[in-house]
């Protein structure tokens, strides 16, 4: 009997954690990366030494940007080992407040827009992925053997 969690496809295997730990590694690469062509702009870092990033840095900000940031590293690791239900939870509220961090705090230069884009497109396929997946749990749940026939039965609900 085949898991919840994965499908077969053509002899290979999907798990669903295998794919939110992938998407949530593509999103934190395209964070990365927005931030490092950020920096490599000529003059980004004199301003940002000299305080003119939009805000004050302090050292709380700083704090707060790492557990903005801590969110989807968490996330790599909790999607491949998080049951189905607090899995979905946690990917949704993840994606949501990841989301609101990458669109709010992010600039409108053109190499930040298309990085913020993959960004938001990525979660928007984890929070796809884990209600979606709820649909065929929710079916499998409703799947028994028949013991009679040894075959798979509907309920009726």
């Amino acid at each position: 009997m085949e898991s919840t969690l994965s499908a077969k496809r053509s002899g290979v295997t999907y798990d669903l954690g295998t794919r939110l730990s992938t998407l949530w590694i593509v999103v934190m690469f395209n964070m990365v990366f927005a931030d490092i062509l950020t920096f490599i702009k000529p003059g980004a870092l004199q301003e940002l030494w000299a305080g003119q990033a939009g805000v004050q840095i302090t050292t709380g900000v700083l704090l707060g940007f790492a557990l903005l940031l801590e969110v989807p590293i968490a996330m790599i690791f909790l999607s491949r080992v998080l049951k189905p239900r607090p899995n979905r939870w946690a990917n949704t509220v993840a994606a949501v407040i990841t989301t609101a961090f990458v669109v709010g705090g992010g600039s409108l230069t053109a190499h930040y827009v298309f990085f913020a884009s993959v960004e938001v497109a990525c979660m928007a396929l984890i929070v796809w992925s884990v209600w979606a997946r709820r649909d065929s749990e929710t079916a499998a749940a409703r799947t028994t053997l028949d013991p009679r026939a040894g075959a798979r039965t509907e309920e009726a609900s």
